[in-house]
C-alpha cells in the first residue's frame, strides 16, 4: 500500500491489487464521543476494507472516503430498485465507500434513503461505507431547517437506512425562514447525542454560510466540516463565490452535478442522436455555450489517457483546491464505468489548464 499527498487538500492511501486493505484513518481531536464500531471507516485503530480503491482524508473529519462519492438522486427515479441495487454492487465492487443521498431523494419522499438502507441490510456491509443525507430540501412541509423538522427527519432516516448512526448529515438547502442559530443548534444536537457524526452544509450563499459558521464558532457548536456546492468543469461561479470560504473556513469540498447533468459524458454532441433522459433540455443546453470546444478538450485528453470522458472531467475535479470526493450519480453499471476511472486518474498540470482555459472561454 501506498500513501500519497496531493498538495494540502488530500492523502490518498492506495491499495494495488485485491485483498485486504488494513489502513489507519486520519482521526482529528473532537469533544464528541467517538462513533462506529470497530472496522467503520474512520475510526481510530487499523480498519479491514476488501476491494481495489484509494482512500481519502475528508478535511477535518475523521473519516477516510473513496474520492468519487456515488450519488443517490436517481434511486427510485430514473432508476428503480433493481437497477439501483446494481449501481451500489458494482460501486462497491469496484472500491465505492462513501454515498450520497437526501431524505427528499426519489418520486416519494426518501424513497432512496429506504433502497439504500434495505441494500446495506441485504449485503451486511454498513460498516464499509460512509452515509451521508440531508435534511431541509424538498417539497412541503419538511422543507425547512425548524428544529423539529431536523430532529424528527434524522430519526426517520436512520430508520429508512437502517442505520444507527448518520456518518455526514447536511442542511440540505438555506432555511431563512427560521433563525439560523436554532437550526445549528438543533444540528449540535444531533452531533452531541451521537445521531449524526459530522455536518455539512449545501446551497448556502457565502454570506450566509460565513454566518452560520461564524454562530458555530462562537457558540462551540459543531461545526460545518464539508460544503456541497454545484461544481463542474462548466459551472464555475463556485470559484468565485464560496471558495474563499471553504479556503478561509478549511472546508472539504465536495461537488455535486459533477458531470454538469450528463453533459460531461460526452454523450450530448452537435448532430448526436436525442438521449432519453429527464435532464437532456439542460445538459445539451450547454452545447450552445461554448460545450462543443470544452468536449474537444476532454476528448484529447481522454484519448491520451486510453480513459472516459466522464473520467476526466472528474478527474479535473479532484485536481482544483479543496474538492476531496465529486458527487456523481449513475443510472446504470454502464454509466458507472465511464465514472469510476477517475478515482486513480491523475492529469498533468498541463492538460489540467487547458481544460480550464478552454472552459472560461465560454
Amino acid at each position: 500500500m501506498a500513501v500519497i499527498t496531493a498538495g494540502s487538500q488530500r492523502s490518498f492511501r492506495v491499495t494495488r491489487g485485491f485483498g485486504l486493505q488494513l489502513a489507519g484513518p486520519t482521526v482529528c481531536p473532537s469533544s464528541y464521543p467517538e462513533p462506529g464500531p470497530p472496522g467503520h471507516p474512520g475510526r481510530g485503530g487499523n480498519r479491514v476494507r476488501l476491494a481495489l480503491g484509494v482512500m481519502v482524508a475528508l478535511g477535518r473529519t475523521d473519516l477516510d472516503v473513496f474520492p468519487i462519492c456515488l450519488g443517490g438522486n436517481v434511486f427510485g427515479w430514473t432508476a428503480d430498485e433493481p437497477q439501483s441495487q446494481a449501481v451500489l454492487d458494482a460501486y462497491a465492487a469496484g472500491g465505492g465507500t462513501f454515498i450520497d443521498t437526501s431524505n427528499s431523494y426519489g418520486v416519494e419522499h426518501g424513497r432512496s434513503e429506504t433502497i439504500i438502507g434495505r441494500w446495506m441490510a441485504d449485503r451486511g456491509n454498513r460498516d464499509q461505507l460512509v452515509v451521508a443525507t440531508k435534511v431541509g430540501g424538498g417539497r412541503g412541509p419538511v422543507r425547512n431547517l425548524r428544529p423539529e423538522t431536523i430532529k424528527h427527519e434524522a430519526h426517520v432516516s436512520l430508520e429508512r437506512l437502517q442505520i444507527e448512526r448518520i456518518d455526514l448529515y447536511y442542511a440540505h438547502f438555506d432555511d431563512p425562514e427560521t433563525p439560523l442559530e436554532e437550526s445549528l443548534r438543533a444540528l449540535d444536537a444531533l452531533v452531541r447525542a451521537g445521531t449524526v457524526r459530522h455536518l455539512g452544509a449545501s446551497n448556502y450563499t457565502p454570506e450566509r454560510l460565513i454566518a452560520a459558521l461564524e454562530i458555530q464558532r462562537e457558540h462551540g457548536l459543531a461545526e460545518f466540516t464539508v460544503l456541497q456546492p454545484h461544481y463542474n468543469l462548466v459551472e464555475r461561479d463556485f470559484e468565485r463565490t464560496l471558495l474563499p470560504v471553504a479556503d478561509a473556513w478549511d472546508l472539504a469540498v465536495l461537488p455535486y452535478y459533477a458531470l454538469a447533468k450528463g453533459f460531461l459524458t460526452g454523450k450530448y454532441r452537435p448532430g448526436s442522436e436525442p438521449v432519453e433522459s429527464t435532464r437532456a433540455e439542460g445538459a445539451r443546453a450547454y452545447l450552445e455555450r461554448g460545450g462543443v470546444a470544452v468536449l474537444a478538450a476532454l476528448d484529447e485528453v481522454a484519448a491520451a489517457h486510453d480513459t472516459t470522458v466522464a473520467a476526466v472531467a472528474i478527474a479535473w475535479l479532484l485536481a482544483r483546491p479543496r474538492v476531496v470526493a465529486p458527487i456523481a450519480s449513475a443510472r446504470t453499471t454502464e454509466q458507472l464505468e465511464q465514472i469510476l476511472p477517475a478515482a486513480t486518474l491523475r492529469l498533468t498540470s498541463s492538460e489540467i489548464d487547458r481544460l480550464s482555459a478552454t472552459a472560461e472561454k465560454r
